[in-house]
């Protein structure tokens, strides 16, 4: 239905990654995901979900009074009227982020919204998902991002920033552990040690409110 998402929630809270980490966003959660990582932590958003028209998108949004939004999924671009909600979300002026897989061509999107890109490792499960063409169009207002399961994935996105130059092409490049497998002071070590150019990160949302949905 043209102008309309199936919509799995909306939702104000405190960014848990990323550059804008900390700060107040609204996230709006588009259902549905071509993708099964083995981390994934949200899985609820696979199926279901409310179709919902863009301005009632919009209406919820501007209640928060937000300065932040992110749009998330799921794979928010599995649905083609994300493009249309981006820009909308970027009319009305909002600072606004993308979380994408990667596994989905990113040329089309809104240039005055900031791209989280995932490459994923070998312990995601789905590295054959990677469209590397979609490193082209990343610019500086953009994000790279790597969830490292173990060693190997580290030594393979430390083999990735260097080959693909990924540190010039983007804003920021993030690694992140996947909570619960790879231990985040071991990954924060491996960092200082290579001296890397990248930011490390871990989920605030996880540490503030366990992964409940809503947050």
């Amino acid at each position: 239905m043209k102008n309309s998402l199936r919509i799995t929630e909306i939702f104000y809270s405190l960014q848990g990654e990323s550059r804008t980490l900390g700060l107040p966003t609204v996230f709006v959660r588009l259902t549905g995901c071509p993708l099964r990582c083995v981390y994934c932590d949200t899985e609820y958003a696979f199926h279901g979900g409310e179709r919902r028209q863009i301005e009632d998108i919009l209406t919820q949004v501007a209640s928060y009074k937000p300065r932040y939004v992110c749009v998330t999924g799921g794979e928010p671009l599995a649905q083609p009227e994300c493009h249309a909600l981006l820009s909308a979300l970027s009319d009305a002026g909002y600072e606004v982020s993308l979380e994408t897989s990667g596994a989905i061509n990113v040329e089309q999107v809104d240039s005055r919204v900031s791209k989280v890109m995932d490459l994923k490792t070998p312990g995601s499960g789905e590295m054959h998902r990677n469209l590397m063409d979609n490193i082209a169009f990343m610019t500086r207002h953009d994000q790279i991002k790597f969830v490292l399961c173990n060693r190997e994935d580290y030594d393979w996105a430390r083999f990735q920033l260097d080959a693909h130059n990924l540190a010039a092409k983007a804003g920021e490049v993030l690694f992140s552990p996947s909570f619960g497998q790879l231990d985040a002071t071991d990954l924060a070590n491996w960092i200082v040690e290579d001296n890397l150019p990248v930011r490390f990160q871990v989920q605030l949302h996880k540490l503030l409110w366990n992964d409940a949905a809503g947050h």
